[in-house]
């Protein structure tokens, strides 16, 4: 089983319209409603893909109630823990004319002492069958700034690869707790490391506490450095689409090299692809098979340790 915890759900609407005009009316021509949060998102990738995998975190309220029915019908499997606030919605709206992509997030609820309480009996308890874990996404108020940390110390106990995909002060004080591998974009990592060029970037970002670190660059793909070597992955041409929950695609396909124990470049390959098969979905945390099936054996992996 691979366990993703996301502390700060939501539940993701896409709007897509012909196209978006500031101070304009709309007519929204298609409304997709999902389980998000960059760990669901995770989650249903690794599912579609035919992984065993179960989600934890936070639901609330109505909006939680909603997201929890979305879930309930197919895997992955649902172990999210109640609490008294209510889940936010995240809300994107895709513009057909340019292919942009506006996202608007509401904040997560405040979560109480006794609700991050649970939390930890939770994740204790399920690492118990984990064979790898995510932590992702942003932390909603409430939580403590030092939470994936200890989240990683835990996992690390239990003897369980921890992969972490946050930003800011979460992702300098949980890379300090030695995750296995982080997974920030391209701002994320010159914000932890104050370096702009990615692969000197990558670099020190692991010298700080990662095992592996594997950076998304957007249309020009992933470079990582990892453990004997440093590669990058790039898409064998750009793609117009929805880029939201791309990153967690790409997630997903590290994940499942993990498990599956993939030499680095194959493991990076599949990210690739399976992210840019994400963009052509047009929703997070589904991708388009065919495109991902086609696109893989045309990704170029190369190595970069002499440009490092």
């Amino acid at each position: 089983m691979i366990l993703t915890v996301t502390l700060n759900t939501a539940l993701d609407i896409t709007y897509q319209v012909p196209a978006l005009t500031p101070h304009a009316t709309h007519r929204v021509t298609e409304v997709a409603e999902r389980p998000g949060g960059k760990g669901l998102n995770v989650a249903r990738v690794l599912a579609a893909l035919g992984h065993d995998t179960v989600v934890t975190g936070f639901a609330g309220g109505p909006v939680g109630a909603v997201l929890r029915d979305l879930l309930a019908p197919l895997p992955p499997r649902d172990a999210l823990v109640p609490i008294a606030g209510a889940t936010r919605r995240t809300i994107a709206v895709v513009d057909h004319a340019t292919g942009d992509t506006t996202q608007l997030n509401e904040p997560g609820p405040t979560i109480t002492a006794d609700e991050w309480a649970a939390l930890l009996a939770t994740f204790d308890r399920l690492l118990g069958e984990a064979r790898a874990v995510a932590l992702c996404g942003s932390l909603p108020p409430g939580v403590h700034v030092g939470a994936y940390a200890e989240l990683v110390r835990r996992a690390r106990a239990a003897g369980v690869p921890v992969l972490l995909d946050t930003s800011g002060e979460p992702l300098r004080r949980g890379i300090a707790a030695r995750p296995d591998l982080v997974k920030p974009n391209a701002d994320e990592l010159a914000q932890l490391t104050g370096a702009r060029e990615p692969l000197r970037a990558a670099r020190d970002a692991r010298r700080r506490g990662a095992g592996a670190v594997v950076a998304s660059l957007g249309a020009e793909g992933m470079v990582a450095a990892v453990p004997g070597g440093v590669w990058q992955a790039v898409p064998p041409a750009p793609v117009r689409g929805n880029p939201t929950g791309a990153g967690d695609s790409a997630v997903a396909a590290l994940l499942a090299g993990l498990v599956g124990e993939q030499p680095w470049p194959e493991r990076l390959a599949h990210a690739v692809a399976l992210a840019t098969a994400t963009v052509l979905a047009g929703a997070a945390g589904e991708f388009d098979r065919a495109a991902y099936e086609e696109l893989l054996p045309r990704v170029l992996v190369r190595d970069r340790a002499a440009a490092a």
